[in-house]
């Protein structure tokens, strides 16, 4: 079974199981921006956007760090890097999810069509940051705070200011728990000159700015739920995102190896809980 083998390598290259970070978040833009059901057609567009935007930014990412990736004993195992995806196979992928996300964005409207270029020079911008500045933790919190921007314009065809209150919680939110991971590597940035927060300013620093970088994305949430004038179920969904990010820290704060329970298990739910929220008050409404 080659093409069975072939999707659970191409899998464990882009991780697609990480899509629940920013896929919700375009879903609640989506149902904020048509204050309910946006229809089938912007679904699957939208699914088909969001995928194809972040194959090429993982695909990007497996492909530059290649050389660093072969060198670090938790990530050594890659098929970026162990001979089962070629650099010739990845650079034909790269180029092909840009060109599905281009030309879906083409379909949806003429906004998202122009947007679409510069999106993707930040999505492949977080492997070069990282390795001359520490700011590489935002540029890929930015890069995922870009889909509520994406879906609102996918269902308005222009940025309302709601939106952009929404990404940057995003982008807080996305950069505080990459701070928390990035202390798996903290050692082998150090011994490389990577740039990550964690090798250049110790644990201590990291789990403070992570708690700083949450409690902002928080403020943004609260911010997007007063300008769009949501209701209660959204000031509920602040709440929870605001204890499940506490309980995030109190894991990782107790026991560093616990971080993958961390980064997957509560954020992968809070994504969800936070839309399953957006419905609900939607339909209150």
């Amino acid at each position: 079974m080659k093409i069975l083998k072939w999707y659970r390598d191409f899998n464990e290259l882009i991780m697609f199981q990480h899509s629940v970070f920013s896929l919700p978040f375009i879903f609640i833009a989506m149902i904020v921006s048509a204050d309910g059901w946006f229809g089938w057609r912007l679904l699957l567009l939208g699914v088909l956007a969001a995928v194809s935007a972040r194959n090429f930014a993982m695909l990007v990412n497996r492909y530059l760090d290649r050389d660093i990736d072969i060198l670090n004993p938790r990530t050594k195992t890659r098929p970026s890097v162990d001979g089962r995806f070629s650099p010739t196979h990845m650079r034909i992928l790269i180029l092909l999810n840009a060109l599905i996300f281009v030309a879906t964005a083409w379909v949806i409207n003429d906004l998202a069509f122009a947007l679409s270029f510069p999106i993707l020079l930040i999505l492949g911008g977080y492997s070069w940051f990282k390795r001359f500045s520490e700011m590489a933790h935002l540029v890929l919190g930015l890069s995922l705070g870009l889909a509520p921007i994406a879906g609102a314009v996918a269902v308005e065809g222009a940025i309302p200011m709601w939106s952009v209150m929404l990404a940057v919680g995003v982008m807080f939110w996305v950069a505080g728990f990459d701070l928390l991971y990035s202390l798996q590597d903290i050692e082998f940035d150090r011994e490389q000159g990577l740039f990550s927060i964690p090798s250049r300013y110790g644990s201590a620093c990291t789990m403070f700015l992570a708690r700083i970088f949450h409690a902002v994305a928080v403020l943004f949430w609260a911010f997007f739920t007063a300008t769009a004038g949501l209701g209660f179920f959204a000031w509920l969904a602040v709440v929870v995102a605001a204890g499940m990010l506490a309980y995030e820290h109190r894991i990782v704060g107790r026991d560093f190896s616990k971080i993958d329970r961390a980064f997957f298990t509560v954020n992968g739910y809070l994504g969800f809980i936070y839309l399953f929220l957006i419905v609900a008050d939607r339909m209150a409404a």
